[in-house]
């Protein structure tokens, strides 16, 4: 078996659906399982649902209905007939969504973002799989709630891969074409539960492990994994091939490419990762596999933007030491903030992190009990995987240095713009 992973700026309108089914002529689609992320910027949209909603903005359900009208459109250019079953199938997922959000009782924002955020993909795969049943593709479509396991850490929730493993080997038919959402799991309670942000190609990753897939696609907007991202750097170049564990140090610094965890189930078993463009499906793109080398070797930039450098010194002057340390990251661990770089001397310890969930204050009221607190806002950290001269002066120009890090293959950059 195969498994595909389509995201949502492949799935955004209805032109993208039917090349998803152009791309299936193409390439094939018996014994196939297609990952699904939902349409577009639909998780965005079920965001601004979830601000309201704890707000009890007025707003909350013209909120809703931007989300419904655009899937509705949607529909309206795909099937020829508005009495087609797909119609009914959506309003129920939606009527769902509004049933919960009029009955919830939880304060718990992390669990009601991630029963919200949830009907993106079950939407998005609902249009998808009865889209291919009506140009003649019979489709099974799987609840991906009752197969992936995991523990109750919404939004960033574990597999339990015991469970997951034997519902996946199971169930999952064969010689068929599957659809399934990307991100979802759910607890031992039924409750859903999310893998991280991008986390589509996790899922992806998830399942072919637990298939023992041939291989896994990720059908992206770019010709494969490049060097760097073209929004940010000129003549950006692809990258044929890289060995999983070049993958997986570039992502581990952050390349948006790849998601973090998506290469260690596939490692495991030597399963082969394409990166290929879904616009030109029978381009090469990129492989990540056993044993290759980075190719071409060059440098690979990657980039972190709006993250915040913490600079801790103690109060009275004493150094910091192990236990210190220990104490400060069970803290970024509670606060859910990332960390992406660390650099310390005798008196002070500085981190670069990213905090996504918004609890920085929080953290800086503990901390600031303790230590002397600096931070920066906004800065930027670069990556440059066999770096050279070159690449960091490049990184570089017209920009402030806060801070610079060097080890045998990488360099990291905090910068600044210049006023």
């Amino acid at each position: 078996m195969r498994v595909f992973k389509f995201g949502g700026a492949s799935v955004k309108d209805a032109a993208g659906i039917k090349n998803v089914y152009d791309v299936l002529q193409q390439v094939g689609y018996e014994d196939v399982l297609l990952v699904v992320s939902a349409m577009g910027k639909t998780t965005n949209a079920l965001e601004l649902v979830i601000k309201d909603y704890f707000e009890k903005s007025p707003s909350l359900q013209a909120s809703v209905q931007e989300v419904k009208k655009y899937h509705n459109q949607i529909l309206m250019d795909l099937f020829e007939d508005d009495k087609h079953e797909v119609f009914q199938a959506v309003q129920h997922l939606f009527s769902d969504l509004e049933y919960f959000l009029s009955h919830n009782k939880s304060p718990n924002y992390n669990f009601v973002y991630d029963q919200v955020v949830s009907y993106g993909e079950l939407v998005s795969t609902t249009v998808l799989s009865h889209y291919m049943s009506f140009r003649g593709i019979q489709t099974q479509w799987i609840d991906v709630r009752h197969f992936i396991k995991t523990d109750a850490n919404y939004r960033d929730a574990e597999v339990d891969w015991e469970l997951t493993k034997n519902n996946i080997a199971s169930n999952v038919k064969r010689k068929m074409l599957n659809v399934t959402q990307g991100f979802l799991g759910s607890d031992e309670n039924n409750f859903t539960t999310t893998l991280g942000r991008e986390g589509s190609d996790y899922t992806a990753a998830i399942f072919a492990y637990c298939l023992n897939a041939e291989s896994v696609t990720i059908w992206k907007d770019v010709p494969g994994v490049m060097n760097a991202d073209p929004r940010y750097f000129e003549n950006a170049s692809l990258l044929n091939q890289i060995s999983y564990r070049e993958a997986i140090e570039l992502a581990f610094y952050g390349a948006t490419v790849i998601h973090p965890k998506t290469l260690q189930p596939l490692q495991k078993k030597e399963i082969p990762l394409y990166v290929k463009s879904f616009i030109n499906p029978l381009l090469k793109g990129t492989v990540v596999s056993k044993g290759v080398a980075l190719e071409p070797y060059l440098p690979c930039f990657i980039v972190k933007r709006d993250q915040l450098l913490i600079s801790l010194s103690s109060i009275d002057f004493s150094f910091i030491m192990e236990e210190n340390i220990s104490e400060i990251f069970a803290l970024f661990h509670e606060f859910k903030i990332k960390v992406n770089l660390i650099q310390n001397s005798a008196i002070s310890f500085s981190v670069c992190v990213e905090d996504k969930f918004g609890n920085f204050k929080d953290l800086n009221a503990v901390l600031s009990k303790k230590f002397k607190v600096d931070f920066n806002e906004h800065v930027t950290l670069y990556t440059i995987r066999h770096f050279n001269d070159l690449a960091a002066e490049m990184v570089e120009k017209d920009k402030i240095v806060i801070l610079k890090q060097v080890s045998t293959e990488t360099m990291q950059i905090i910068t600044s713009e210049k006023q």
